[in-house]
């Protein structure tokens, strides 16, 4: 136990576009919410280079500048963002206690979690290094698929949101190409015949990528591993999709939360509520299906309003 405890009636866990959209909305309901703004502040969209489907942004924004703005929006109205994450919780009782980098520990009348979900990479070096120059590798067809409009492009992945993903870019893109791992898709039968009977996307099963090729800001190509005879070789391509899967940064509500398999937290249908009272959930921790900015700030927006409706019914 801490030497002191800080109470706090509204704590925001997380600072992408669900953990600012809900402290603008908690800061407007005089409800003080602190933020803190977890392992990656401002969360994935900092890793994306252009946002061009974001609301309001005619010509564009960098990710980065995105969240600058949404964390000086939330500031304005009186939200305490903090720097540090949330290492340990105990949601068994009335007061909802969280500690912050095992140190500080807060007693908190309403928590919303809004810590997000990691995608998963292949954890190439030459992959990591053009994910960072934001020259053209991507975990979100839909979120950058534009940006490779009639040119050639390879997606990584074998499940139905690799499937997805896939038919999406080939709407875009002049030809796809997909890479499946071992000898089979685990999508259901009915997307692998989608991508299967989509004449601009080649299927190669068996395939391993073993280096993401260009000129070092930006992608080229993509060399591979047949292995079904040994042979190694490039295809040409601008951009490197992988849709391997995300994981959720729900560990830690683990013993308390109602999670599901993959460790998704399950929200009431239609709200943000979770299975304990006064905590509450937006964006990507919850969100397996669309994962965008705008349906994260949305969720956002709903937790705000749960949490200030819950304060209310109990005063």
């Amino acid at each position: 136990m801490s030497d002191t405890i800080e109470k706090i009636k509204c704590l925001i866990i997380g600072s992408g576009p669900a953990g600012y959209t809900a402290a603008i909305y908690a800061a407007r309901a005089n409800m003080n919410p602190v933020l803190y703004q977890g392992m990656q502040p401002g969360g994935q969209l900092t890793t994306t280079n252009e946002v061009e489907n974001w609301p309001g942004n005619p010509i564009g924004i960098t990710g980065p500048e995105m969240m600058v703005q949404l964390q000086e929006q939330a500031q304005r109205f009186g939200t305490d963002v903090r720097d540090g994450w949330a290492t340990k919780v105990d949601f068994s009782g009335d007061i909802h206690k969280v500690w912050i980098n095992d140190a500080i520990e807060l007693h908190c009348e309403t928590v919303i979690i809004s810590t997000g979900a990691t995608a998963k990479y292949l954890g190439l070096a030459s992959e990591q290094h053009y994910l960072q120059m934001g020259g053209g590798v991507s975990a979100c067809a839909v979120c950058d698929g534009f940006f490779y409009r009639n040119q050639e492009v390879v997606i990584v992945g074998a499940g139905d949101s690799a499937c997805e993903e896939a038919h999406y870019l080939s709407k875009l893109c002049k030809k796809v190409t997909m890479l499946v791992r071992s000898e089979k898709f685990r999508a259901s039968k009915i997307m692998e015949e989608r991508v299967r009977k989509t004449d601009n996307i080649e299927i190669l099963l068996n395939h391993d990528t073993l280096e993401v090729l260009g000129d070092e800001q930006v992608v080229e190509g993509v060399r591979v591993l047949n292995k079904n005879n040994g042979e190694t070789y490039d295809i040409p391509a601008t951009g490197f999709f992988v849709a391997i899967g995300h994981k959720p940064n729900t560990d830690i509500f683990k013993d308390y939360l109602n999670l599901d398999e993959t460790g998704y937290i399950i929200n009431t249908s239609g709200t943000s509520k979770t299975n304990i009272e006064g905590v509450f959930v937006g964006g990507d921790a919850a969100d397996h299906v669309y994962r965008q900015a705008i349906t994260a700030a949305g969720t956002g927006c709903m937790a705000a309003l749960d949490a200030e409706r819950y304060l209310a019914a109990k005063e």
